[in-house]
């Protein structure tokens, strides 16, 4: 297939649809987690679920970078911020995520330099621009996003650019997912595999989900095809008795990953021995920093940062929503006191977060599969 609409024709849709039904066994019930926040849109905007049987359950995992940042990493950030001289620089999802002091929004309305990119180059530029400041930016993501910040950091060190640093609170998908496997909360039977992250760590680094957990994991692309071809997939090799790790992204995932993009991270970061997920609390070498060799541009080496940890208020139930708990509308505070518009948890604010996805497609109730033109 060459273009978009081939991945949304509802007639292959449908013949997906019944292909799967006729894998399931009788009297089973199947729960698969789509471990990317990219797949919970595909899946709502464009009505996927309609197309399962009821016995196929799907749940929401840990794989919005926005929504496992803890609210005490959103306040150590704003901190930098109100430093003398400081541009602040972020993604604009990250504006308007709720710490337990505010959002960077509200920072900025509170005098705050603080100033939407939409890359880590565009940090850069600024920090060229007034060499007179001190720039920070605010790097948040999977693999996915680690590589650009990685060769920015290359870029600002080979210029000696001396007043841009960076706020590193990369994250990584295989101790997330280890640890929702380890959960005694809930029980999967298989995963819709991240595809934006395996394009850079490629498939292999899942063949422990497949061989110590026994669970199948399938590497999916975005469109409603793709998802609706990988839980074939996962039905396919449950239906044969089989675990294991399959590509179904294959126009985009090479099985060994990025050597180029692996090779910018490990020359530049590090693992932390532990670092706070929301949700899932705290999980030893989960995420990134900068090395030693690159401290002069380490916000948190630079600057005094607070470290404190901020409980999540006690409406929000964002924790359980990113372990596949449960569904963003049986959250207490969903729709009425939590919207896009006044966000109290991260699962709202996110273009890729659960809530937010439910909200703004209307998924509160699984109905039937419309016979429309596209799936």
């Amino acid at each position: 297939m060459r273009f978009v609409d081939e991945y949304r024709d509802a007639q292959k849709a449908q013949a997906l649809a019944r292909r799967i039904e006729e894998l399931c066994e009788p009297g089973r019930r199947y729960t698969f987690m789509e471990v990317c926040g990219g797949h919970t849109h595909t899946i709502y905007k464009h009505g996927v679920e309609d197309y399962l049987p009821p016995n196929v359950n799907l749940v929401h995992g840990p794989g919005c970078p926005v929504c496992v940042i803890p609210m005490g990493r959103i306040d150590d950030a704003i901190a930098i911020a109100r430093e003398p001289d400081v541009i602040m620089t972020s993604f604009g999802d990250m504006m308007r995520v709720p710490g337990g002091d505010g959002s960077f929004l509200d920072a900025k309305a509170a005098g705050a330099d603080i100033r939407m990119v939409y890359s880590p180059l565009d940090a850069l530029k600024i920090a060229r621009q007034n060499p007179g400041r001190r720039v920070v930016f605010m790097a948040i993501g999977f693999e996915t996003t680690a590589p650009s910040t990685a060769m920015t950091v290359l870029r600002a060190a080979a210029e000696e650019l001396g007043n841009f640093s960076v706020f590193c609170n990369h994250v990584m998908i295989i101790p997330a997912i280890k640890a929702i496997l380890d959960s005694p909360d809930l029980r999967l039977d298989g995963f819709i595999g991240p595809g934006h992250v395996s394009t850079v760590i490629g498939c292999r680094p899942y063949g422990f989900i497949a061989e110590e957990h026994g669970k199948p994991l399938v590497c999916c692309g975005f469109e409603p095809l793709d998802v609706l071809q990988s839980i074939l997939m996962l039905l396919r090799q449950l239906a044969e008795g089989r675990a294991e790790v399959e590509n179904q992204y294959t126009r985009v995932v090479p099985w060994e990953g990025n050597g180029r993009a692996l090779e910018a991270i490990g020359r530049v970061m590090e693992l932390r021995p532990y670092f706070e997920w929301r949700g899932l609390g705290f999980i030893s070498h989960s995420a990134l920093r900068l090395r030693d060799e690159y401290a002069a541009h380490d916000a948190e080496r630079i600057f005094q940062v607070p470290g404190v940890r901020v409980a999540d208020p006690k409406a929000c139930q964002c924790g359980e929503v990113l372990k596949g708990v449960l569904k963003p509308w049986e959250c207490k505070v969903f729709g009425t006191a939590c919207t896009p518009e006044t966000p109290i948890g991260t699962c709202m604010v996110s273009s890729e977060g659960a809530c937010a996805a439910y909200y703004n497609f209307g998924r509160f109730t699984r109905g039937r599969a419309k016979e429309t033109t596209t799936a």
